[in-house]
């Protein structure tokens, strides 16, 4: 009998998040989070299916340290890295560039790629590189794969993807929309249908990602023909705190007349913007609390989020022509019915709305909340990247014969 399951990992620059699914019912072992490696405040968290969480408070030096750690405490639920039943490890990697279409088992070659990739993703590419590398170190005879939050994008026509720029200036830099969150909107897209009844394949669907990074997609009949955000997670909506769409001329404004130096704007529009840059809260349940409370700052902030999101609402339908269903997810999409409800408001002529009872509903399950009957659903999908991750993952070392 083959292994069935599988470990999946998502390395940021000092944290580690992840989840041990058996893939025979896509049920979840184990989950768990490391944070703030490398510092004296380390913390792990993992939760046992079933069990109570375990904290360790020590401080923990490295990926490497974390990694074993995480092993140590898997071990304890007789899940250790070492089972026989560890069919592969799979891993988040942000940027893909445009090669990286599918999730793909790691070799030298694919790491170097990567490797290669860092000056277009300079705070993933390098600690989901750390991250594979300790887990290789740790169980070098397990298949490794490579997920993508670009590969859903790939599958975008050159007209959408390309940017109007000089093309030989554009090719020798790489310079291109790849979207990211690509897990997310390729599940819930997928989810979506499910919902509906229908086969993905003959679903359109307009994805909503609203966390504290945020982004939209058009999905036609399952595969992306456009996203929001493009070369970095910069581009698009109004997010947390990066700005998303902005005329690039501003860059060069904030050079010449306010002295600014590239790795400051860098700063400012990827950390001191969006939300947080225009009422000084990146928090949607804060902000909702303070307009609700007559605060002007925050009901700006929040009607130039929505605008922006009407707007790409709006493009996408024109981009894909027939819509079957409009899916919010993600922190905000599946938890702020406020947005929810301004972002469709005005749009009935599109065919759609929002059933104000159905929208304060509350839940973790995928539900529909538009009325009876609407033209175009509009749906509350809770995101997994974490499953979807591991689904591409199991299938890839399964079907290919690659496993121990």
């Amino acid at each position: 009998m083959s292994p069935t399951r599988v470990l999946v990992l998502n390395s940021g620059s000092s944290s580690v998040k992840y989840q041990l699914l058996d893939m025979r019912d896509s049920s979840r072992l184990a989950v768990g989070l490391v944070e703030r490696i490398g510092e004296q405040t380390s913390r792990l968290k993992h939760t046992p299916a079933g069990g109570e969480s375990r904290e360790r408070g020590a401080a923990i030096a490295d990926h490497d340290a974390a990694l074993k750690a995480v092993a140590e405490e898997l071990a304890k639920d007789g899940l250790g890295l070492d089972s026989p039943e560890l069919a592969a490890i799979g891993h988040r990697v942000v940027h893909g560039g445009k090669f990286f279409t599918e999730p793909t088992v790691i070799d030298d070659a694919v790491l170097a790629e990567i490797e290669r990739l860092i000056p277009v993703a300079p705070l993933h590419n390098p600690a989901n590189l750390t991250g594979i590398r300790t887990a290789q170190a740790l169980r070098p005879d397990l298949p490794q794969v490579a997920v993508f939050d670009t590969a859903f994008h790939t599958t975008m026509p050159e007209s959408a993807a390309r940017y109007a720029i000089d093309v030989k200036t554009a090719d020798e830099h790489r310079i291109r929309r790849y979207g990211f969150h690509g897990t997310s909107h390729a599940y819930v897209s997928r989810a979506t249908a499910e919902l509906l009844g229908k086969d993905p394949s003959e679903t359109n669907v307009i994805v909503l990602h609203l966390g504290n990074g945020a982004s939209a997609s058009a999905v036609r009949g399952g595969r992306c023909v456009d996203t929001s955000m493009g070369l970095t997670p910069l581009e698009g909506l109004v997010m947390g705190t990066r700005s998303g769409d902005m005329d690039p001329a501003v860059i060069f404004h904030l050079m010449r007349v306010g002295g600014m130096s590239a790795d400051e704007i860098d700063t400012l529009l990827n950390k001191k913007s969006g939300l947080i840059g225009l009422c000084g809260d990146n928090d949607m349940r804060e902000i909702r609390r303070r307009v609700d409370e007559g605060d002007e700052q925050a009901e700006l902030a929040f009607d130039i989020y929505i605008h922006r999101l009407k707007k790409y609402i709006g493009a996408y339908y024109a981009v894909l022509g027939r819509v079957d269903a409009v899916a919010f997810t993600a922190g905000v999409g599946e938890n702020a019915a406020p947005v929810r409800a301004a972002a469709l408001a005005g749009l009935e002529e599109l065919g759609l709305a929002v059933d104000g009872e159905r929208n304060a509903v509350r839940g973790e399950e995928a539900r529909l909340i538009s009325p009876e009957g609407a033209r175009v659903a509009v749906a509350v999908v809770p995101t997994d990247e974490e499953l979807e991750i591991a689904t591409q993952t199991y299938a890839l070392v399964i079907g290919s014969g690659n496993h121990t």
